[in-house]
């Protein structure tokens, strides 16, 4: 399954002379939409024909991850098992709305507490979720492995070899490593991490073949998940502008990124862009919860 590619017609890009494309992988599915979509794709294939029964992954509050691999189970008949991280969620994550969707769609809910979540590799917490659960399929947070970055290799088609830069956004690093992967070395591969951390650029080594990639932390708004005033009129206005939707964790900052950079002429003039839109637009209600809670703007949904 292949989006579609959407011009951005901004009066910045025009005076700067730069062609900004959108690849709209949010459209995909949905409910399983951009990266996650991608990332799921092998992997539901191989758990179908190894015969497990059972996915089990890991995510946070306000996961894509989590949702996504929920309705996916869903749909593939899977029993899925999510273990959140904050056991403090225990008691109130109705009130959630990435939490419930995935609830409603059969995922059984597992909270631990944030010094448990840091242990989730280790071979002794694997082995008494098996015990506690039985055999499973694991799913790593984010769902990012070699299955995953496979399906992430598909993203870009022949056409897009047009384009000079290629634009993603980054969490896990699998969605960069496959995007990189697909590209010719006459493309330039520029990654926008909603955190800081010099463990991403390993984490992308690990699956990245090409090395036509670098990573942009300037974008990251103090964090994963963080957010202020000036991002959220930025993603209501841009989506005034264009009709294209954005979320705050993640495509948002990418696209303040591209257009802070071509404003400072970070891009030759005639430079042709393409940024991938990786979905995540599910966990807007979710961050609207909190933005209300701080009597701030609401993002438009």
């Amino acid at each position: 399954m292949q989006s579609k590619n959407q011009k951005v017609s901004l009066p910045i890009l025009t005076s700067k002379k730069i062609a900004l494309h959108i690849k709209r992988e949010d459209l995909l599915h949905p409910f399983i939409s951009g990266n996650k979509y991608r990332k799921l794709k092998y992997n539901l294939e191989i758990a179908l024909k190894e015969g497990c029964k059972t996915m089990l992954t890991f995510g946070g509050a306000y996961s894509n991850h989590i949702a996504a691999t929920a309705f996916a189970g869903k749909e593939k008949g899977f029993r899925t098992i999510g273990i959140i991280r904050g056991e403090e969620l225990g008691d109130k994550w109705q009130t959630n709305a990435t939490l419930n969707f995935a609830y409603t769609c059969g995922m059984e809910l597992h909270f631990i507490s944030r010094e448990a979540y840091r242990t989730k590799t280790s071979s002794s917490f694997l082995d008494k979720l098996k015990n506690d659960f039985g055999p499973f399929y694991l799913l790593p947070e984010g769902g990012t492995n070699t299955a995953a970055v496979r399906g992430c290799e598909e993203i870009l088609t022949a056409q897009d070899a047009e384009f000079q830069v290629i634009c993603g956004c980054v969490g896990t690093g699998g969605t960069l490593a496959g995007i990189a992967n697909s590209t010719s070395h006459n493309q330039q591969v520029l990654g926008f991490p909603a955190l800081r951390g010099d463990f991403i650029q390993q984490d992308i080594r690990k699956f990245a073949v090409n090395e036509n990639w670098k990573l942009n932390f300037d974008y990251s708004f103090g964090g994963y998940a963080k957010i202020n005033e000036r991002l959220i009129k930025f993603i209501n206005e841009f989506k005034a502008k264009t009709g294209i939707p954005l979320d705050p964790i993640y495509t948002g900052k990418m696209l303040f990124g591209i257009l802070d950079m071509v404003k400072n002429d970070k891009f030759d003039p005639g430079t042709a862009i393409l940024a991938i839109h990786s979905g995540g637009l599910q966990g807007i209600e979710g961050m609207n919860q909190r933005l209300k809670k701080k009597d701030l703007p609401l993002l438009t949904i």
